[in-house]
């Protein structure tokens, strides 16, 4: 009858809250900064409903900047997880897929009527599925390496950037509030396109490991003229950016073909290695 009523060991009590270990703050420090960027996405909405569009544009700009920043950070911290791609994938539909789109249908969309919020609807669902894929393809364990250089379709950040250059020629003096609005809902429409294609876009990542030592002054005279005008004219420079981001695209496209091209011909390259992306993510798009 003894067994039936143990004495009472707070040992063991302790030896079990001993299991949860501390968690390293360079697991953590990414996370954080994605959720700024969240709550920056979020407080965009605020601000358009207040009739602050500059504030607005300005909050969904650092989500952007911050939201190149988390996976760097979390690089170089060693404190990638999947916990922290599930949520950046989340919080970039939330900023570039539901805040962007509703910033844009209160700033000019509205206009159109039921025309411009399916016009809202087919960005926030392309964003989406954009940031679906990638997901997707991060888990694919046959993607060449010369591949990663590069995007699959415009990226959700970008997307965002460029989806917002109607407000960027507002606020330099262009009327596009009053004139402009069937061809913003064309604009948002290619943008929507190119996020869910195929066209690749090139990535940068390997952008800037290596400097040659005779370029190093002029690169820092060059980000002091650019930072200069960037200030001081802020919202030209954003729209001189997206018109010159959109004209490299196709630059990107024929880098990729050609790269395409010469890992097909290398005996060292097996024939899987260059299959089209969809094949891949439809393949595992049913397990998601």
């Amino acid at each position: 009858m003894s067994d039936l009523f143990p004495p009472f060991e707070p040992e063991r009590v302790e030896s079990k809250r001993a299991r949860f270990k501390a968690i390293p703050f360079r697991l953590i420090a990414p996370n954080v900064v994605t959720l700024l960027a969240l709550c920056l996405g979020l407080t965009a909405m605020r601000l358009v409903v207040e009739g602050k569009f500059e504030a607005a544009t300005i909050c969904l700009l650092v989500a952007a900047l911050l939201d190149g920043i988390d996976g760097r950070l979390a690089r170089l911290l060693k404190g990638t997880s999947r916990f922290g791609a599930e949520l950046d994938s989340l919080s970039d539909f939330v900023c570039f897929g539901v805040a962007t789109g509703f910033v844009l249908w209160t700033f000019v969309l509205h206009d159109l009527r039921s025309f411009g919020w399916i016009i809202v609807l087919t960005l926030a669902c392309a964003m989406a599925l954009r940031l679906a894929r990638f997901n997707v393809m991060i888990d694919d364990p046959n993607r060449p390496e010369w591949q990663k250089n590069f995007f699959v379709g415009m990226p959700a950040p970008a997307g965002a950037i460029t989806a917002m250059l109607p407000l960027y020629l507002q606020f330099i003096g262009l009327p596009v509030a009053d004139y402009g609005a069937p061809f913003v809902g064309l604009y948002i429409l290619f943008i929507a396109f190119l996020t869910i294609s195929q066209i690749p876009c090139y990535a940068g990542k390997t952008l800037g490991t290596r400097v040659p030592r005779d370029q190093v002054l002029p690169i820092f005279v060059a980000v002091v003229v650019v930072a200069g005008l960037f200030f001081a004219y802020p919202f030209e420079m954003l729209a001189l950016i997206v018109v010159a981001y959109l004209a490299l695209i196709p630059v990107s496209v024929a880098r990729y073909r050609k790269l395409e091209r010469e890992h097909a011909t290398s005996p060292q390259t097996p024939a899987e290695a260059v299959a089209p992306v969809a094949e891949v993510a439809s393949s595992e798009m049913p397990e998601r």
